[in-house]
């Protein structure tokens, strides 16, 4: 793979995501900022579905009256201190379908009841892979990933160590992510420019587990302890809005791609040097995985865009096209009106997002940094694209986008 693909400049700025838009897309507890008379959103329009009250974060009234589909929302009325009532487990899927993040404020969950409510959602559960070794497990439960920046002995992870620099590709876009400093939306520039390096980067965008061949469905991550005010956020985008708002002919041409997903390609993204090779036994765990670039999203048929950091490769491409295309769109899908951006308030706070439906990216690790502890679980796909695409469909889209070949594209970013 050419070097200059991982390095590049890369820059980030600690400023709102909303800024360039003259927008507080806020939760409880963001920054307050000075704005623009005429561009001052209308407060969220809370709403009441059975027993739960629903709170949009981005809907019409909060992007100046244009027209568009909402994403993301703040959930209020389900009862944590017992089993969700499978009714209510109903209710809300449905709203999940349709926003495709849902925010939960003090919870008061535990570990054993973060995984009974995650398996009402889904009949598995991911396993930790425990990279680093099980004898770094501080939290003793399989189906809980620990992206915290805490040692078994209660230490903090020390800066350049393997785990420290594996932490800065979740800084990158993904699908699926963690907890973010608030970071310009648009760090993800176009590749030629920036490919960031976001040491402090939640990172890049991506969606969960898309290196997986069978995929994942939801992430539910949950706060312990109390959160930084100010430094722990998580941001997110829409990636069903960002596909509708493409140019026709860009549609046509991304519609039979099919991509390479390797999880140690953004790990190299994020930490050129210490992962410039995976090692045997972590390329052994995680080999590459090959999904559909376009993809149909759950509850309601709306196409989306499966995209991630760790998006390698388009079948029949080069290296150079595929990381220029993919970067383009991840810029495309990371622009201030598609993105909104959550920060952790208290212990117990839990964020339930779709990674078929949005991406998500974190803050990274940073040697001033204090105690972060944030656990996540992973629900795995049950749906028609959980597989990915077999040897035999990856042969047939190689070859009809050589045929094709590689088309010019231009996209009108704001």
């Amino acid at each position: 793979m050419p070097s200059a693909i991982y390095s590049l400049p890369r820059v980030y700025t600690h400023r709102s995501p909303a800024a360039d838009l003259h927008l507080t897309l806020r939760l409880r507890g963001a920054e307050e900022r000075d704005q623009p008379e005429e561009h001052t959103p209308a407060a969220p329009r809370a709403f009441r579905k059975g027993t739960l009250t629903v709170t949009p974060v981005l809907d019409d009234t909060r992007m100046g009256g244009g027209l568009r589909a909402p994403f993301g929302a703040e959930v209020e009325g389900v009862d944590w201190t017992q089993p969700v009532p499978e009714e209510v487990i109903e209710q809300l899927k449905g709203l999940q379908d349709e926003y495709a993040v849902l925010i939960f404020r003090k919870t008061g969950l535990d570990n054993a009841r973060h995984v009974a409510f995650s398996q009402q959602l889904g009949q598995r559960l991911e396993i930790n892979p425990f990279f680093y070794g099980r004898e770094q497990d501080r939290i003793g439960d399989p189906y809980l990933w620990d992206v915290s920046n805490i040692n078994r002995d209660g230490t903090l992870v020390k800066p350049n160590s393997r785990r420290w620099h594996h932490s800065l590709g979740n800084a990158l876009w993904h699908t699926p992510a963690v907890c973010a400093s608030a970071l310009s939306l648009r760090m993800i520039v176009r590749m030629r420019l920036v490919i960031i390096l976001m040491i402090s980067l939640m990172t890049l965008l991506r969606q969960d587990s898309s290196y997986h061949q069978e995929r994942s469905k939801y992430s539910l991550l949950l706060s312990h302890g109390k959160p930084v005010r100010g430094g722990s956020w998580t941001h997110f985008a829409d990636t069903r809005q960002a596909y509708e708002d493409l140019p026709q002919s860009m549609k046509d041409m991304l519609e039979d791609l099919v991509v390479e997903h390797d999880l140690w390609h953004s790990r190299r993204l994020g930490s050129p040097t210490t992962f410039k090779e995976p090692l045997p036994h972590e390329r052994a765990a995680k080999p590459p995985a090959y999904h559909k670039l376009v993809q149909q999203a759950p509850g309601g048929g709306r196409k989306t865009l499966f995209l991630a950091a760790h998006a390698r490769l388009i079948l029949g491409w080069s290296l150079e096209a595929s990381q220029k295309l993919l970067w383009d769109l991840i810029e495309w899908c990371t622009q201030p009106k598609y993105v909104f951006s959550m920060e952790w308030l208290d212990g117990g706070d839990m964020v339930w997002w779709d990674n078929r439906q949005s991406m998500h990216r974190a803050n990274p690790y940073t040697e001033s940094m204090t105690a972060r502890d944030v656990r996540r679980t992973t629900v795995i796909d049950d749906g028609p694209f959980a597989w990915g695409v077999t040897e035999q469909e990856r042969t047939a889209a190689a070859e009809q986008a050589r045929e094709s070949g590689v088309r010019q594209w231009e996209l009108p970013l704001q």
